[in-house]
């Protein structure tokens, strides 16, 4: 397996799918490192040389990925909550935070079902 950015890569596949195992790397950035590096983007893994995987290591670093990524997105988010944005408020309820409606759905941000039992009526 080829290691880039301390994720293995998968090495049967293409190296435009594969580079996508990277967080923070997609189709289009994929094929962009791959033509910035100058490999053939329909190439697999296996195919590849030290040369060009040490080409390709040298494209992704100048991008922004992996925890470094993650640290920025929880940065913003951290100071969307702590200026107590309408965003912030949501992030913080755990409810999703885009205008979707929350009566029916949104199972994913708001967990599982909380059962609120029924009043009881009053026996005369």
């Amino acid at each position: 397996m080829a290691r880039i950015s301390g994720v293995d890569i998968p090495k049967q596949k293409r190296g435009e799918i594969a580079l996508t195992y990277i967080f923070g790397v997609g189709r289009n950035r994929a094929q962009k490192i791959l033509t910035d590096a100058g490999v053939d983007t329909n190439k697999k893994v296996s195919d590849w040389n030290d040369d060009e995987i040490g080409r390709i290591r040298d494209v992704v670093s100048s991008y922004t990925i992996e925890g470094e990524l993650r640290s920025e997105i929880q940065m913003s988010i951290k100071r969307l909550m702590d200026i107590g944005s309408f965003r912030g408020i949501r992030h913080r309820v755990g409810l999703p935070l885009r205008g979707q409606r929350t009566k029916n759905n949104s199972r994913t941000r708001k967990g599982k079902r909380k059962t609120v039992a029924n009043k009881k009526k009053v026996t005369k």
